[in-house]
């Protein structure tokens, strides 16, 4: 239905056919921006499935050595051997930008590039499977890093996903639907203005050929009067 507000002049159906022609290539672009977002969300997703079992596995069997280091150890050695810790992680956040959206990007690096620089103790007094549990720890920290990352990720696509699916509809139910509607609803005003025009010319047109008709038959009388 077209709107009321819509004056059916030449100039507003150029104005609605520029509009149409923009709201159709915006709905493409949409459409298509929506379609590889959902791409790219499903392999997210799929990853955050599976680094999310290798993070929940690493950290199970970190707790299991726990605690079987700690039913090893006395309460104290165990707070004693964890209580200064040799090595340091630095977290770097940074983005890259993935259709529009910004993703986080996490990296981590370490005060040395020694891997035993984990162990913040002696292996002395110490029970193997706490060396288990600090090493299992220390080997699911990409991982962790990582799902991190495709959970914000995910997060993040899918709020823009729901966007730009709500003008997707938008333009596809609304906005190119009206404006279709306008420029019918014009086109059949102007048609009609212009029948109407055409009408009024021929029955003016017949109206000065009776006219002259007339003329002419008196003309004629006076001629044939006068003599």
């Amino acid at each position: 239905m077209a709107s009321k507000q819509v004056n059916p002049t030449r100039m507003e159906l150029s104005r609605q056919k520029k509009k149409l022609a923009t709201a159709t290539k915006g709905h493409k672009l949409l459409k298509d921006k929506r379609d590889e977002l959902m791409r790219q969300f499903l392999e997210l997703v799929r990853e955050n499935m599976a680094l999310r079992r290798r993070v929940e596995e690493g950290i199970q069997n970190a707790n299991k050595n726990f605690v079987v280091a700690r039913a090893a150890m006395s309460e104290q050695a165990l707070h004693t051997a964890l209580m200064a810790p040799k090595q340091e992680v630095y977290l770097d956040i940074g983005s890259k930008n993935v259709m529009s959206v910004d993703i986080p990007v996490l990296e981590y690096r370490t005060r040395t590039a020694d891997e035993n620089d984990i162990y913040s103790y002696g292996f002395a007094f110490t029970s193997s499977d706490l060396d288990g549990a600090v090493k299992s720890l220390a080997d699911i920290l990409p991982d962790m890093l990582r799902l991190a990352e495709t959970e914000k990720a995910c997060q993040l696509m899918a709020s823009e996903i729901e966007k730009t699916r709500r003008r997707v509809n938008a333009l596809e139910h609304v906005i190119i639907p009206e404006a279709q509607a306008n420029i019918k609803y014009i086109t059949m005003k102007l048609d009609e203005n212009e029948r109407s025009t055409q009408i009024r010319l021929m029955k003016v047109k017949d109206m000065m050929l009776e006219d002259a008709h007339h003329y002419k038959e008196k003309q004629a009388a006076y001629a044939a009067e006068e003599a």
